[in-house]
């Protein structure tokens, strides 16, 4: 699948109606998806699955999308059956999942930046280095890049920690705090290995 028709068809996706401030809900846009998946499998805090969904018709395997909330599954589910992909979906706090270590092969996430609640996106970095058995792909504020590498390191036990590329997430104007109509925040594209001892997939 070339990158643009990938692109296209993530731009079709159905996103929040009502997006909740307290989980940091943001629609994936389809340039930044596409760019993250077509570099590239669980998707942590998969929302309305679009990383997941992106995943599968790049030919994942197995594709699992995890998230809290039941309306994003909701979305998530329906944008799968749109698409015509099979891919599970868990309703779970990502910090309370139960799965043995490296029993993912590659996990993508757009966590929350923890902007709302300090160490949100630590929590998730932390849990995908748990799980994943070959590659981390995650997205996280650029002004956070020394702390992220370095927690990652020395603390979540990552063999390697690499800024892919740099990119514009844009969010658009969803709550009511909200002033301009569309902000562009810095992002960089991250891939971390976990350490171990295992054949390293993609």
């Amino acid at each position: 699948m070339k990158l643009k028709q990938l692109e296209g068809l993530l731009g079709s996706l159905q996103q929040f109606e009502t997006p909740k401030i307290e989980l940091e809900q943001y629609p994936t846009g389809p340039h930044i998806a596409s760019r993250l998946l077509y570099t590239v499998v669980a998707d942590f805090g998969c929302g309305c699955g679009t990383l997941g969904l992106a995943a599968g018709l790049l030919g994942a395997e197995h594709v699992i999308g995890f998230d809290i909330d039941a309306e994003s599954i909701e979305i998530a589910s329906l944008n799968a059956d749109e698409l015509e992909l099979d891919m599970d979906f868990i309703q779970c706090d990502i910090r309370n999942l139960r799965l043995s270590d490296r029993a993912i092969d590659t996990v993508v996430m757009n966590p929350p930046f923890g902007t709302r609640k300090k160490g949100a996106d630590m929590d998730f970095l932390s849990m995908a280095l748990k799980v994943a058995s070959g590659a981390v792909y995650s997205l996280h504020k650029t002004t956070t890049r020394d702390h992220i590498k370095r927690t990652a390191l020395r603390e979540y036990n990552a063999s390697s920690a690499e800024v892919l590329s740099e990119l514009r997430f844009d969010v658009p104007q969803l709550y009511k705090f909200h002033k301009k109509k569309e902000v562009d925040v810095a992002v960089d594209l991250w891939r971390f290995v976990p350490n171990n001892n295992r054949p390293k997939h993609l």
